[in-house]
């Protein structure tokens, strides 16, 4: 039987041995950028690495020791830290040698700056030792510079590839070598050189404004203080201030940046790059402009908690006792592992050959009772000869969502909209992208956290994207749980709290679905990364995009009349739909509502359109079999029977949770996993929504929720949102020129025409039919009525040569 722990203790050892708390202790004091951890290979393995710059964004390996052994990998460790810095000194020597630096042996504790670093972590051990044997023999034969050019030849091609041009503070190092009296010093530039570079990073700090962050927008808290008399010296001549100011721009590349000889040019170029093709900037302040990231020192965290403590008896002896209960319901096996986590603990059985899951999963509530648990919820590992057996820990953990939004697992993703759930069964973060589901249907009982971790979900969206990449609807029926986020900028519309506008707002989202479908057509690209690509590629390139837009009808001639208008190239933001209650919406509407509803969930996906839909009542009238087939990706809360469990899941195990954010994740497939949601209070979201409205006022699109006098829906613009810029959010064609246009296809495809006819096809009223049917008039695409009440289709008759017999508004 095996215990894996939730995370590895670090705690000191006591014995004589090399541990890696005394590594990383030397290196906090010794200003070194190094980190023993131990990594986990895919095969269960694991390895003791040293890492450089810990939890910050040039994060990386810059030593792999091979090694198990706490105590052997350290001593690797020392002597790797060793050999980097005897390598920093003979390049120093070297350097001293050639003049490049004085020689005095001011500033010699500090370490090379980072483009003379590269070859010393691109080259193996055995060569550096051997380049360093070369370079004492040719420092003894008089050439010194050999050895300082040799090292990797490939880095110092990218690094200058990075830096074609030589700036100021190259030319004047040429005048020096030159021997020209007037030459600033480049011992100067050596010196504020390493104060800027991502080593120490003073000086990028107070280049960034003294705010302890670096010219890469990182906290270094690896710095050294700067000397006294450099300051005084900086501050009194401000051309050295300029100067430094330049060299500080070798601090902007991360270790990364440093291996493959790149610089902070390269790496910004690279960075860019990366925004255009994931189609959502990695920073959404430099997206957003003025836009700053809510900050999330306003989340309760775990702070002052007395830690979890892996008791290994007290879970073997629990194991043991499960063991005898499944004998004495004739169940054969073993436990194999147990994995504890913050709320249950993960009993991994593995039965005798022959043994039926089913035997043993309809076991549950007697396996509950035997263990003196409130609840027990067995499964079949997927992919494993494993039964799971969930238990409830004696002592619940409370999951705080500022443990999740800090994590490298949001932190790192590259989910365009992602969202924080919670911790899986082994206590890790969990997080999933909105925009690969592409719409989550969530069902719970009352208490059972569904509110709660719909809270998490908007955060979670609201801490990673600006309002320019993505925008919120919120459909509220219970007029409570969504208000607080009211007037944030993220918003649409206000939050819709009544029903009828609901339906509204949905049916909207269905026209905005079908405009940028136009717009992505035209542009010939297949979903909304695609074409924010486009639009950025032509702003770039000072690109003017057109397209057709009729305007007009030629009565003569008898045809439409289109022209040419520019698009506006502003890129398309993910809209979110969060409807938090579903069933006030189907009492409401019904069948209409429950076809927009499938018909955004078949096709929004590619527009960037996304549905977030929550319900306290999973029964068959409110998520119909339609629904459930058009979102694959479901969350079940804690619902109180078996019935409902299937409604949501399509299997049974939701009625075994345990409650408080305890939710079942079923991912598309199928696959279901157990998550434990994070917990955020009311206090938090309301200081958090107090952020965001102090970042601006929200720009709202009122015809999402308007209607005119015969109960349709009122379109704020006639023109082309692309083509003119109308739109507040940049979207697409007015709905006004969209209904029309399905009017005349209509007209065309069946051939009839009345006032009666197209509003009950279009789902219209009748006054807005009405105005259809003359507008069709107007542009001479159908007759006046004649004495009956009939009309004539001039266009098809033109086409067809054969007139084109309507219908009257009396028999249809």
């Amino acid at each position: 039987m095996t215990l894996t722990p939730p995370s590895p203790s670090n705690d000191m050892l006591d014995s004589e041995v090399l541990t890696a708390d005394e590594f990383n202790l030397w290196c906090a004091l010794n200003n070194m950028p190094f980190r023993m951890t131990e990594h986990a290979w895919p095969d269960g393995a694991t390895e003791w690495d040293v890492e450089v710059h810990p939890g910050r964004a040039g994060q990386t390996v810059a030593y792999g020791t091979g090694q198990t052994d706490e105590a052997i990998a350290a001593a690797m460790a020392f002597a790797f830290v060793a050999g980097v810095e005897w390598a920093d000194n003979a390049h120093r020597a070297a350097a001293e040698a050639a003049g490049a630096i004085d020689p005095s042996g001011e500033g010699d504790d500090r370490m090379m700056p980072p483009r003379a670093m590269a070859p010393v972590f691109t080259a193996p051990l055995a060569a550096l030792a051997n380049a360093g044997e070369s370079e004492r023999g040719g420092a003894a034969d008089g050439a010194p510079q050999e050895t300082a050019d040799d090292p990797d030849p490939t880095a110092q091609t990218d690094a200058g590839a990075a830096d074609p041009a030589p700036d100021d503070a190259d030319t004047a190092d040429a005048d020096t070598a030159d021997g020209e009296p007037d030459a600033a010093p480049d011992d100067d530039d050596e010196e504020t050189a390493w104060q800027g570079d991502s080593w120490g990073g003073d000086a990028a700090d107070e280049a960034a404004g003294g705010d302890g962050v670096t010219g890469d927008g990182f906290a270094d808290d690896l710095g050294e203080p700067e000397h006294p008399d450099e300051a005084a010296a900086r501050s009194a001549s401000p051309e050295a201030a300029a100067e430094e100011r330049g060299a500080d721009r070798i601090g902007a590349a991360t270790l990364g940046d440093m291996l493959s000889g790149r610089d902070a040019d390269d790496a910004d170029e690279a960075d860019d790059a990366d925004e255009a093709d994931d189609g959502a900037p990695a920073d959404p302040e430099a997206a957003a402009g003025a836009y700053r990231r809510p900050s999330l020192h306003v989340l309760q965290d775990r702070s002052g908690e007395a830690e979890t403590v892996l008791d290994e008896h007290a879970l073997a002896e629990k194991a043991r006792a499960l063991e005898t209960v499944l004998r004495n319901f004739k169940v054969r096996g073993e436990i194999m592992q147990v994995h504890q986590g913050p709320v249950i603990t993960l009993y991994e059985l593995e039965p005798i050959p022959g043994t039926k899951s089913s035997t043993v999963i309809n076991l549950a509530d007697d396996i509950a009772r035997s263990m003196s648990a409130v609840t027990a919820r067995i499964a079949v590992v997927p992919g494993r000869s494993v039964i799971g057996i969930e238990l409830p820990n004696d002592s619940r953990e409370t999951v705080y969502l500022k443990e999740i939004l800090e994590s490298e697992a949001y932190t790192s993703t590259h989910a365009k909209l992602p969202l924080a759930l919670g911790k899986g069964i082994d206590g890790a973060p969990f997080t999933v992208d909105l925009a690969r589901m592409p719409h989550l249907l969530i069902a719970g009982t009352t208490g059972s956290g569904k509110s709660v971790g719909i809270n998490g979900m908007i955060l979670s969206l609201l801490c990673r994207m600006s309002p320019d990449q993505c925008r919120l609807i919120m459909v509220d029926p219970k007029m409570l749980e969504l208000s607080v986020y009211d007037g944030i900028p993220h918003l649409l519309t206000p939050v819709v709290t009544d029903p009828n506008k609901a339906v509204m707002a949905l049916k909207w989202a269905v026209r905005e679905m079908e405009s940028r479908y136009r717009a992505m057509s035209a542009l010939g690209v297949r979903n909304i990364e695609g074409f924010n690509h486009r639009m950025r590629e032509a702003r770039a390139n000072g690109e003017v995009i057109t397209r057709q837009v009729q305007v007009g009808y030629d009565r003569q001639a008898r045809e439409p009349i289109h022209e040419d208008r520019p698009m506006d190239l502003r890129t398309l933001p993910y809209i979110v739909v969060v409807v938090d209650e579903m069933a006030d919406l189907m009492l409401v509407a019904g069948k209409e509502i429950e076809a927009v509803i499938q018909r955004l969930a078949q096709m929004a996906r590619a527009a960037g359109i996304h549905l977030i839909m929550a319900t306290q009542r999973p029964s068959v009238d409110v998520i119909t079999g339609t629904i459930k087939a058009n979102f694959p990706s479901r969350i079940s809360f804690q619902v109180t029977s078996k019935i409902d469990s299937r409604t949501i899941l399509s299997e049974a195990g939701a009625e075994q949770l345990v409650g408080q954010g305890d939710m079942l994740y079923m991912a598309a497939g199928g696959r279901i996993t157990r998550v434990h949601g994070a917990f955020v209070s009311d206090r938090e979201v309301e200081a958090m929504v107090a952020q965001l409205k102090a970042q601006g006022e929200p720009e709202y699109v009122h015809s999402i929720i308007e209607e005119d006098g015969d109960g349709a829906p009122v379109s704020d613009d006639d023109g082309p949102g692309p083509g003119g810029g109308e739109s507040p959010v940049g979207l697409g064609e007015g709905s006004g020129d969209a209904l029309y246009d399905q009017a005349v296809a209509l007209v065309l495809r069946e051939n009839k025409v009345s006032v009666s006819f197209i509003q009950r096809h279009l789902q219209i009223g009748y006054n807005r039919s009405a105005r259809i049917v003359d507008r069709m008039e107007t542009e001479g695409l159908v007759s006046a009525a004649n004495h009956v009440g009939k009309r004539e289709i001039l266009a098809r008759s033109r086409t067809r040569g054969a007139s084109g017999g309507g219908a009257s508004d009396e028999d249809l």
